[in-house]
């Protein structure tokens, strides 16, 4: 069972969830959660974990050389390829199951997601930084998938931007970790183009550039001032993550990131609802 979650990656289905409500509540401006942010929520879960697993049947090889530890148990053979193939499956009919009970709008956003998950580690992903954008935008899309939910998709595009601005640093972070397995596979991804140096400047300068598009943005908005008291705390983790970065170091600078992802994600719900 602590395979099969860990195959799933059900951490990041929780924060999908989370992201998802949390868009919604932003784009009401309040906190109420009708049936259909609640079916986002799942839509997004199955979405998600199609998703996943998809991309850890692409990445058997490479996760055998990236993450020897345990981390990908179908890589591994802890889990087999029929049941990544149900998982793979389920989530996909759970995601247009019940997107379809949302709105046109979310079955089609869900699809087009499912589509850029699909494609990421076959074609993607040797694109080196196209890849990283397009996962990028895909990642950060709860926060726009909840504001879509309730009808109000505007309300989405500044979460949405902000979410994926992290989530940019994070693949290219991700690709400088990955590189032994990236390299066995002929992947051109930007630390195997750039050099891992050069990679970890431009995400230093990206993480950097975060925090005033972080100011900006909500400001322009009109967020409450709770959003700017509370994004302070994830702005200064970004700000160490860029410093970090700037030296070389990525050690932990991932899961720092998705530290301050769930920061802000209750700065913006903050900022609207307070």
């Amino acid at each position: 069972m602590i395979d099969l979650l860990r195959l799933v990656r059900t951490h990041n289905l929780v924060l999908a969830a989370a992201g998802v409500v949390g868009g919604g509540w932003i784009a009401l401006g309040a906190l109420q959660t009708p049936n259909v942010l609640v079916l986002a929520a799942v839509s997004a879960v199955g979405f998600g974990m199609a998703g996943y697993v998809l991309n850890d049947i692409w990445d058997r090889a490479a996760d055998r050389v990236n993450r020897p530890g345990g981390e990908r148990p179908l890589a591994l053979g802890r889990v087999s390829r029929g049941t990544a193939d149900l998982c793979v499956a389920g989530g996909a009919l759970v995601g247009l199951g019940a997107a379809a009970l949302v709105n046109g709008t979310a079955v089609l956003s869900g699809f087009a997601a499912l589509a850029v998950l699909a494609l990421y580690s076959p074609v993607l992903k040797r694109r080196g930084l196209p890849g990283n954008v397009a996962v990028a935008v895909v990642a950060g899309l709860p926060l726009m998938y909840g504001a879509i939910a309730v009808g109000r998709a505007a309300a989405g595009i500044v979460p949405w931007t902000l979410a994926a601005w992290i989530h940019l640093v994070r693949e290219i972070v991700k690709d400088i970790d990955d590189q032994a397995g990236d390299r066995a596979l002929d992947r051109r991804t930007l630390p195997l183009v750039l050099g891992p140096q050069r990679a970890s400047v431009v995400a230093a300068a990206l993480a950097a550039a975060f925090v005033p598009l972080s100011l900006a943005l909500p400001a322009g908005a009109h967020y409450h001032g709770a959003y700017f008291l509370i994004a302070l705390f994830a702005q200064l983790v970004v700000l160490a993550v860029a410093s970090r970065l700037f030296t070389g170091r990525t050690q932990g600078t991932s899961r720092l990131l998705k530290g301050a992802m769930l920061v802000g994600i209750v700065a913006l719900v903050a900022g609207r609802v307070a």
